[in-house]
């Protein structure tokens, strides 16, 4: 990981940053509980459409024009965008969108070991990649728990 500059690593892990404050927020009660909740939700949905964009950008500069590649890297926007239509449709929400959306998190770095195999990746990408899916996937599933009490 340290192979890495170190402003990708600092910013990387601060990834982790955004989903504490809305866990503290929800634990802590008050008004702003369900707003954190939300928020959570929507930022574990977009840091996961995120990560099919790198996916994508990764296979298109390795030069794969296999599609299953291009296939799994649209999957994580489609499960963030299903993940928030039940608040659209005003469904119970978000504790299972996060239970989902953590697990998601959490398996995240299997894709990137997988896509390894296929193209190079930065020395030291695949173990930052572990801990940043690892912590936000730890913090949104709390988030989910958290908010559920």
């Amino acid at each position: 990981m340290f192979e890495l500059p170190r402003p990708v690593v600092l910013l990387g892990l601060a990834g982790w940053l955004p989903q504490a404050i809305c866990l503290w927020l929800v634990m802590g009660g008050g008004p702003l509980g369900w707003s954190a909740l939300a928020a959570g939700c929507f930022y574990a949905a977009l840091i996961l459409s995120f990560l099919g964009g790198l996916w994508w950008m990764a296979a298109l500069l390795g030069g794969l024009a296999r599609g299953d590649v291009y296939v799994v890297a649209v999957v994580p926007s489609l499960a963030g965008w299903a993940a928030l239509l039940p608040w659209t449709v005003g469904w119970d929400w978000p504790g299972l969108s996060l239970v989902v959306l953590g697990l998601l998190l959490l398996g995240s770095p299997l894709i990137d070991r997988w896509l390894a195999r296929h193209v190079a990746l930065p020395a030291g990408w695949l173990t930052l990649r572990g801990w940043m899916a690892g912590g936000l996937g730890v913090l949104t599933l709390a988030l989910a728990f958290a908010g559920g009490r």
